[in-house]
Formats: structure tokens, sequence, C-alpha cells
């Protein structure tokens, strides 16, 4: 007997709507002062004229704006030229020598284009330019004891499969957050070949390493030929599976993202590159047209964010970065807690802050835009995820969760 299939979905049922209109309502509002969290793709504009005026102090064609090495060798790092593109007081001059003589800093004309002029607490320039409270603050010079895990030159070591090897000093631009500030010093400096090849050689020897990761300072802040031979060393031992990258280099210098690095890249497979985009302000046009490189290159993106004090440490702003973040193809893979480095500690949120992003996150996004939120274990203890709890109970017959609503359930646990 033929069976009549009836669809209503041209008339959902009052159950339906109900639920429709009760999601609708969970959405948490945007907070009224959208500039908090407008996306840099949408600020494209604004962005053009402030690279005009840069462009025009430095007496500078626009060829040269998107040549990485003009970027690096204008870094504006001391105030005569900062207060020549910024309005600043005397009193926030005098803080950024007095602070300067301890801790170095450095801003890559890009990302000093996407700074807010007027706006002091603008959370593009509290991730560049130095704070007093960077001089009381405590906090430990190497609290991951990355000295006491190198078994070798160059390299830290945390974990069964995998390490780490540190190639340069050098960044675009120097994160007030830095968690190695303590290596930037005062002159960019690249390791040296030979201690590179003992890196090499220890990896070599120890089959287990199935995962490299290349960092820094910026790992992509190495010239192509030195990442060519570093590259195709790792890709030629057997049991190196993966090879990965950390720059920010997306965020902070954009055009580094050249066509000769992406054929370096594309060369050696598979090919992971995290990087640190901490606002949605950062996520701009230049650093879409980077990531399209990157990924025809065969790269896979991720990022890595740190939660931030006063820069992301609301639901609303890092659920938006992580929104914007996929529109360029960058998955969100971590959210770290900031570590407690010397200098640095202004920054730090309560952990009840990351627990509650998360919460806000799980639900109310794709899961996709739901990164891992990370506490690192001192003195190499290691990365330690950190979630909200929505396992109630568990025994042998059941368990009770509670939903990403709220909602207490019963799970049979057969």
């Amino acid at each position: 007997m033929a069976v009549e299939l009836r669809y209503h979905a041209d008339q959902p049922n009052k159950q339906s709507l109900n639920r429709a209109a009760e999601l609708r309502e969970k959405l948490t509002l945007y907070p009224d002062n959208q500039d908090l969290i407008a996306s840099g793709i949408n600020l494209t504009e604004e962005y053009r004229l402030r690279r005009s005026n840069i462009l025009a102090y430095f007496d500078a064609a626009l060829e040269e704006w998107n040549d990485w090495r003009w970027q690096m060798r204008n870094r504006v790092k001391d105030v005569k030229t900062l207060t020549s593109l910024l309005p600043l007081s005397a009193e926030q001059l005098q803080e950024i020598d007095r602070v300067g003589e301890t801790y170095r800093w450095a801003v890559s004309p890009y990302y000093l284009s996407l700074f807010d002029r007027a706006n002091t607490n603008d959370p593009i320039r509290l991730q560049a330019l130095p704070n007093v409270l960077e001089l009381v603050d405590s906090g430990e010079e190497d609290p991951m004891g990355e000295a006491d895990t190198s078994p070798a030159p160059c390299i830290t070591r945390r974990y069964p499969d995998r390490l780490i090897i540190n190639v340069t000093n050098m960044c675009a631009m120097y994160c007030r957050h830095c968690q190695r500030r303590r290596n930037i010093g005062e002159t960019d400096q690249h390791e040296q070949k030979t201690r590179l090849q003992q890196a090499l050689q220890y990896i070599k020897q120890n089959s287990e390493i199935r995962d490299v990761l290349v960092t820094g300072g910026d790992a992509l802040l190495l010239n192509d030929q030195t990442l060519d031979w570093l590259l195709g060393e790792l890709h030629s031992i057997p049991h190196v599976e993966i090879k990965r990258i950390g720059t920010r280099v997306p965020v902070t210098l954009p055009m580094r993202i050249t066509d000769d690095l992406c054929k370096i890249l594309s060369k050696y497979p598979p090919i992971y590159i995290n990087t640190q985009f901490n606002h949605p302000k950062e996520v701009t046009e230049d650093a879409k047209l980077a990531a399209d490189k990157l990924i025809a290159a065969g790269v896979v993106l991720g990022n890595q964010a740190v939660l931030l004090k006063g820069i992301n440490d609301s639901p609303e702003v890092m659920r938006k970065l992580n929104q914007e973040l996929l529109k360029i193809r960058v998955r969100p893979y971590y959210i770290f807690h900031a570590k407690n480095v010397k200098g640095t500690s202004h920054f730090i949120p309560k952990i009840q802050t990351g627990l509650k992003i998360m919460e806000n996150l799980r639900g109310y996004t794709s899961g996709l835009a739901v990164p891992t939120y990370i506490i690192n274990a001192p003195k190499g203890g290691g990365k330690t995820p950190i979630l909200p709890q929505y396992l109630v109970s568990l025994d042998e017959e059941e368990a009770v969760l509670r939903t990403w609503e709220g909602k207490i359930i019963r799970y049979p646990n057969h």
C-alpha cells in the first residue's frame, strides 16, 4: 500500500515557533558602543586614510608600504617619530621613554595605521605602546621554565612527541604582553646556523618527535633562503610528520606574506601556521589577503588569541573576533590565559573572566568559533584546558549533564 508523505515545512507548529523565539532572545546584544567591536574590514577606509598620513610623513609611496622590508626598516621605535604620527601628551611621551629604557618597543607602520588616534584605551594601541604599569608589575622573567626544558640549543621540549625550535628574537612589533620579552634585548638577532643544525641533529636522533613548531620572536622574519633551508631539513626527517610555524605577521606585517614565501611554504606540506589575532579590529583587508595567499599555498591556518584585560576580555569582543576569523578562513584554536611574565601582569584577567567567555561562546555561535581556553602550567607543565562544568555527576547508570543553556538533563550510561 502506498504511503502518502506529507510535508508541513510551510506550517511550523507552535512549539517550533516558540523555540525559535526563545533562541533568538538568548543572543547577547552587542554593546551600544559599536566601535568597541568594529571589524578591521569595516574600518578599511579609516585605515587607508591613516596609511596616507604615515606615507606622507616618511615621504614614501604605496609600493614601499607593501614591501615588508621597508616596513621593518621604518618601524616606529622612538618618541620623536611617534609624536609626529600620533597625538600624545608630554606625560604620555615621558612614560613611553621611561618604560623604553627597560623594555624595548617597536611598531610597524602598518600596525600603527590601525591605531585609533583619539582613544588612549584603543585595544590596538594598548598592545603596542609601552605603559608605565610595566615598571611596577610583578611576575617572572621565564614563568614557563623554558630555560629548564631545553635539551639542545634553540629547543624547548615539554611533550612526548613534539617540540619548539626558537629561531629569532625579531618581531615586526614587540607586543606589550609578550611571553618571551626576556629574549628581545636591544638588537635583532637570528639564531646562528650552527645552533640550528644542532637542534636539527637532536630531532633526527629522537624518532618520537613527529611535530615541530618553528617560532621565535617571529619565525617568518627569517629570510626566505633560511626558511627554505630549515623547512627542507625538517621535511627530510622521516619521523617529522608536521611542521608548524608561529608568527604574528598576518596581524602586524601582512605584506611579509609574499608570493616567493608562499612558493617556499608550498614545497613542504603539511605546514600549519598559528597566528595571534587578539581583537576584531586586527582582521583587516590586508590580513585577509595574507590569509588567502597562505591558504592557496596549502597552509592550514589557526589562531591563538591571548586573553588580555582591557583588550578582549568580554564575551562580545571574543565572539566577534572568532566569527571574523572564520570569515577569512582562520580557525580559532586556543584562547591563552595571559602568562605571569614580568612587566605584563596588568593584562592578566581573572580565570572567571575566561570561563564566562567560554560560557557565552558554546551554543551561542558555531562550534567552529569556539577555541579551547588554555592555562599554561608554570615551569613547563604544559597546556591545561579550562572548561565550564558541564558534567554534573557520573556513575555506572547515568550521567547528569548541564547543557549550554543551563538545563539539567539525565543521560543513560549503558
